[in-house]
């Protein structure tokens, strides 16, 4: 039998991990003001330095907000998305998670949300992607307006899921990889031939999801995206 030394964690580690649970149960929401520090202190019973640097932890981690003065409250993120999102990007350009990676990621978080919307049927949630569709239906629309109207239509499918995990994951994906797609788009030679190609594509994954077929959904939406990066992404000169 194998034993491992026991890690006497410093008190501002202990406190910001109970603090940090808190707020990830729900206990204490967005936006919401933590108890001063001087409360936060004769709560835990350590020096008010410990809450500082307690506070400073979870701030590092994007889930409160602070101003650093002592006498400032502090609150719960509400940006805890962007903290993701920043991460993700960092990584790409680090080059620790290669495009062709997250690509994979972002087909399989969609088809999964997907599926799950075909099941769920739900006509209020897939209003975005319905309003995305009207942009991307314009003969004249330009590929910036177009890109615009793509992202939404897809986070608009991950979000009609009804899975918020999905729907975070996604955010931060798509923005990591979004120069990607409207480089890609941009140095498309016949432009208006590929968009109105990929909008007969929206419209089908649409339609699909719409009539509770979320598997066949899940199968032109993987199709669908694998097949416009290994056209003009990942072959790309």
């Amino acid at each position: 039998m194998a034993f491992t030394q026991i890690e006497r964690s410093p008190l501002y580690r202990q406190v910001a991990e109970q603090i940090r649970e808190v707020i990830l149960s729900g206990g204490l929401a967005p936006g919401h003001n933590l108890p001063t520090e001087r409360e936060l202190s004769e709560t835990f019973g350590v020096s008010r330095a410990s809450i500082r640097e307690a506070l400073r932890h979870l701030e590092a981690q994007g889930l409160v907000l602070t101003n650093g003065n002592s006498g400032a409250r502090t609150v719960v993120s509400e940006a805890s998305t962007a903290h993701l999102m920043d991460a993700m990007v960092q990584l790409v350009r680090l080059q620790h998670v290669t495009i062709e990676d997250l690509v994979d990621l972002r087909t399989v978080i969609e088809t999964a949300a997907v599926r799950r919307a075909g099941e769920r049927r739900d006509p209020g949630a897939l209003q975005e992607a319905h309003l995305a569709m009207a942009v991307m239906r314009d003969e004249g629309v330009g590929v910036e307006e177009f890109y615009a109207a793509d992202v939404r239509f897809h986070i608009a499918l991950v979000r009609a899921s009804g899975s918020e995990a999905m729907y975070l994951v996604m955010l931060a994906v798509r923005e990591a990889i979004a120069r990607h797609l409207l480089i890609a788009l941009r140095s498309l030679p016949d432009a208006s031939t590929v968009l109105a190609e990929l909008t007969r594509q929206h419209d089908a994954i649409l339609a699909a999801v719409e009539a509770g077929e979320g598997a066949a959904a899940a199968e032109m939406l993987r199709d669908h995206i694998l097949n416009f990066y290994r056209r003009f992404v990942f072959d790309a000169p």
